[in-house]
């Protein structure tokens, strides 16, 4: 008897915590909870991203045009310099030998064309009273003819050697800072095919441009004049500002990609950016400020149960409009109930959307619902047409 006793007590207490947690489900099942934001003003941005280098506006490389060895050299990296200021100069003996010999020649020349003249002179007197043959007056002329040609021919060596001559004193053809120094003191410079580079001159640092390759895929949406905000690993804390200023239209094809090198005017008064530093960029093609809301609450539908636990029928926005894809619905949270709204959308990023019409400051759009007691994790969004995560086990 004692047994039974005990056996009948155990399966009551079972069943009573078995209805008190069942009771205690259904109840908790009942709480359910709204995912909001209230309407705000906001800037909405379309941007295209992008990575260039930092270059001055105005770079001129600084060569020579004769051969020899560098005798002295002026100026050293990031000196300052002026327009026609002395930055080298080569060796000049062998050069001042070949202004010498140019000189002998044209003397040489000078000399030749006297004796023809005089000679041609005699030979017209005597062909005029016919005591010459006409084949040495001819010769007379021919020979006169050649020494004027080779006078003319001397006097432009010995301007060439000139020119050449100049060309051993190397001067800064902009006002500018050095930003490279290709040759030392004593190096031999050979200008026999190409020109060597000695100096590499930027014009104003406070000016520069930043050349960024944009993929083709982005190219459509660049325009002259948009605005662009770029960052270089040396100030991480700086964003830097500037304007398209070009786009080249001659691609470039790295491994497959092709990219359109889009140049961006880059002010830089406090000189901080320096040539050859790493943007990572980002180009604004389209930008509008308003009032916003989540982009989510524009995929908000409320479930049947959502609609049984306000205890409301199941409605639809009525729109007697045309179909337009700016016009959607939202719904907003009341007091005691929800509200569809329609509105008409302007720009979105995919996170916020700007909203033109049908909200005003201040109103309520419900974002997604979740059921459970306070203080518990919020369960996924209630929206029927987005996937939902799998279920652990």
């Amino acid at each position: 008897m004692k047994k039974k006793t005990i056996i009948i007590s155990t399966v009551s207490l079972a069943v009573v915590i078995l209805l008190f947690f069942s009771f205690s489900r259904k109840k908790g099942s009942k709480d359910m909870q709204f995912h909001t934001a209230q309407v705000e003003e906001a800037c909405v941005e379309m941007t295209v991203t992008a990575t260039g280098y930092v270059q001055p506006v105005d770079k001129v490389e600084v060569g020579t045009q004769v051969s020899g060895v560098i005798e002295k050299i002026f100026v050293d990296y990031n000196s300052q310099v002026k327009k026609g200021q002395l930055l080298a100069e080569i060796d000049k003996s062998t050069l001042i030998e070949r202004v010498t010999q140019a000189k002998a020649g044209l003397t040489s020349a000078e000399s030749d064309l006297k004796y023809t003249q005089q000679s041609y002179d005699r030979a017209k007197q005597l062909y005029d009273v016919k005591a010459a043959t006409e084949a040495s007056y001819e010769e007379a002329v021919n020979r006169l003819a050649q020494a004027e040609t080779a006078l003319a021919n001397a006097k432009a060596n010995l301007h060439q050697a000139q020119v050449n001559f100049s060309y051993a004193e190397i001067y800064s053809p902009i006002d500018g800072v050095i930003l490279d120094r290709s040759v030392e003191q004593g190096q031999t410079v050979a200008a026999s095919f190409n020109t060597p580079t000695l100096f590499t001159i930027a014009n104003d640092l406070t000016k520069m441009q930043v050349e960024a390759n944009v993929d083709e895929a982005d190219i459509g949406r660049v325009r002259l004049g948009q605005q662009v905000r770029f960052t270089v690993d040396a100030y991480n804390e700086d964003t830097f500002e500037g304007v398209v200023n070009q786009i080249r239209l001659q691609p470039a094809v790295t491994n497959n990609v092709v990219t359109y090198t889009v140049i961006i005017e880059a002010p830089n008064p406090e000189e901080k950016l320096y040539p050859g530093m790493t943007a990572s960029i980002t180009i604004i093609t389209q930008k509008e400020e308003g009032w916003v809301v989540p982009a989510e609450a524009l995929l908000f539908v409320p479930t049947p149960e959502v609609f049984a636990y306000l205890k409301m029928k199941p409605e639809l926005p009525a729109s007697g409009q045309k179909p337009d894809m700016n016009r959607k619905s939202v719904w907003l949270q009341t007091p005691d109930s929800l509200v569809c709204k329609e509105i008409i959308t302007g720009l979105s990023d995919g996170v916020i959307t700007i909203v033109k019409d049908g909200l005003k400051p201040g109103d309520t759009v419900v974002l997604s619902t979740f059921t459970g007691k306070p203080g518990l994790p919020e369960a996924p969004a209630s929206n029927p047409f987005m996937p939902r995560p799998p279920q652990r086990r």
